[in-house]
């Protein structure tokens, strides 16, 4: 894998981190998700 880094505001961390939280995944895990999703 590769570390690619990207700019979010405080509130898309924020939304990031309580989707993560709901279905228990890291931040990485569901940035993976919404990725494959949006890609599908």
């Amino acid at each position: 894998m590769q570390v690619v880094a990207v700019r979010l505001t405080a509130e898309e961390v924020d939304a990031l981190d309580a989707v993560a939280a709901k279905n228990d995944m890291s931040r990485s895990e569901a940035i993976r998700a919404a990725l494959a999703h949006f890609a599908a």
